[in-house]
């Protein structure tokens, strides 16, 4: 069987099981190192914010002066007015959003109750929208779709839609979704931007059905909704994870005539059209590697390039693996799971075991993304699903070596 045929099928495999099962935000190994993590980033503020609220006596500061989620908000809100001081719905959105930030659901979620309860007319679609969002984390799914079930027609807009779309997809609720998704799409009265197809698009990835992210990329293009960069960034990890190569090169090309995007995305799609058409760049100027073609653009923006080393994979280009891993482990923005596990088949793929040993160590000490030993375990069972049995033998050797697993699987 021939190289590129084999990885083809290992690809497919990994993705169904690892890769897609970890795209996004929201898998399972993983949430308590995130929640560790933006506890850390939030420290200082939240000392910050301790101190200010020590020294002021206003709205904001009363109710992040309750360190216990049992502790009421409602009740702060009621003693605030009754001492004759006014609530603007602004300042309460302000104050929700803030909450939020610190994952402190419960009490953002007691201020859009106060808001709807006494600022009903001045309640907007965003602001339902945001309780939708703030049910489901408190209560659960169940409780945000009925929530948005009751809410009278008028409420049930493009944002109130598409924030149900997202708690379904956070949860990996497939079915759910679909219908939704059906409702949407065969809504006449409301319009739908690319932010609504990208749900659907995350969730498929989530669960490794990247196969259905073409049929939602074809009614968005039925419904003339442009795509957005993180439409293009699901469509293309679609692609690659089924090596579909054409088909990424006319994404590239669509990209490339998109009035939407940046000179800088130019420069982006031309080193990326070039990788893959030749696996190398055209001179010196432009040899840095793609990642860092625009450092300034945020994690939802960008592309991921998961693809570019499945494709330097089945090219046998090892170098640019290794451009592209330190680049990505020299930016700001967190590695996933997603991404130590195609690095890692990657090197395993093209022989280099000792640089496999070296991404795991640096997986096993990462402080953002835990380790994950059944991920490695599902590489290991790809490799011998298609055939690859000395690649299998080795990783495994080296997984026992670094205590990744028992010797006898």
């Amino acid at each position: 069987m021939a190289t590129r045929s084999l990885f083809h099928s290992l690809r497919c495999r990994l993705t169904n099981g690892v890769v897609g099962g970890n795209f996004t935000r929201n898998a399972e190994s993983s949430r308590f190192s995130k929640s560790y993590s933006a506890d850390a980033a939030i420290g200082s503020s939240l000392v910050e914010q301790s101190l200010e609220s020590e020294e002021k006596d206003d709205l904001r500061s009363r109710i992040f002066r309750l360190r216990l989620p049992k502790r009421s908000v409602t009740t702060v809100l009621e003693k605030w007015v009754g001492e004759g001081n006014q609530i603007t719905v602004n300042e309460l959105r302000d104050i929700s959003r803030e909450l939020k930030k610190t994952r402190r659901y419960k009490h953002a979620l007691e201020v859009t109750e106060w808001m709807v309860q006494h600022e009903e007319s001045k309640i907007s679609d965003t602001d339902y929208a945001s309780r939708i969002d703030l049910i489901s984390k408190v209560f659960g799914i169940d409780a945000a779709e009925r929530y948005f079930e009751g809410l009278n027609q008028a409420s049930k807009t493009t944002e109130t839609y598409t924030s149900l779309l997202h708690a379904y997809a956070a949860s990996k609720q497939t079915e759910r979704a679909e219908a939704l998704f059906r409702r949407i799409i065969e809504s006449d009265s409301l319009t739908f931007g690319a932010i609504t197809y990208n749900e659907m698009m995350t969730l498929y990835m989530s669960v490794g059905e990247v196969e259905k992210v073409h049929e939602v990329i074809e009614v968005l293009k039925r419904k003339k909704v442009s795509p957005d960069i993180f439409t293009y960034n699901l469509w293309l990890s679609s692609c690659a994870a089924a090596f579909n190569i054409d088909e990424l090169t006319k994404i590239l090309e669509e990209m490339r005539h998109d009035a939407s995007f940046s000179e800088g995305w130019g420069r982006y799609i031309d080193l990326t059209s070039i990788y893959i058409s030749s696996s190398r760049v055209a001179n010196a100027e432009s040899s840095s590697p793609v990642v860092e073609a625009e450092k300034s653009i945020s994690q939802r923006e960008w592309i991921t390039y998961d693809f570019l080393m499945i494709l330097h994979t089945g090219l046998g280009n090892k170098d640019m693996i290794d451009q592209i891993w330190k680049s990505l482990r020299n930016t700001n923005q967190k590695l996933s799971s997603r991404s130590y596990i195609c690095v890692l088949s990657s090197y395993v793929m093209l022989g280099h075991l000792r640089e496999a040993g070296e991404v795991i160590d640096q997986w096993k000490e990462s402080k953002t993304t835990e380790f994950d030993a059944s991920a490695c375990s599902r590489i290991l069972n790809a490799f011998r699903a298609v055939g690859l049995e000395d690649k299998a033998s080795d990783f495994h050797l080296l997984l026992v070596q670094k205590k990744c697993i028992l010797e006898m699987i």
